[in-house]
């Protein structure tokens, strides 16, 4: 897999900004086959910067229901919480 791949899309919340502001922590949606290492490797390459540390976590997809009596299901996805090095930044616009 190319860094395109394992990285999907970086999540903008409340949250999510408070992290970068204070921890220089940020949120990001990866492929769910990949592991730590590949996932801080394509951020490296992607956004120039020096990762310290990963933390990943599989995010259940949620019941959905849309004017039937079927539920469907929103997709299962993997999020990753990369810590940065100190004065490093991912400009998010």
């Amino acid at each position: 897999m190319n860094s395109f791949d394992i990285i999907k899309t970086a999540r903008l919340t409340e949250k999510g900004t408070r992290q970068s502001e204070k921890l220089n922590q940020y949120t990001v949606v990866a492929d769910r086959r990949a592991s730590k290492t590949e996932i801080r490797h394509a951020v490296q390459e992607l956004f120039k910067v020096k990762v310290i540390k990963i933390n990943t976590m599989n995010v259940r997809g949620k019941a959905r229901r849309q004017r039937t009596t079927q539920a469907g299901r929103a997709p299962n996805w993997k999020k990753a919480l990369v810590t940065l090095k100190e004065g490093d930044k991912i400009i998010l616009t």
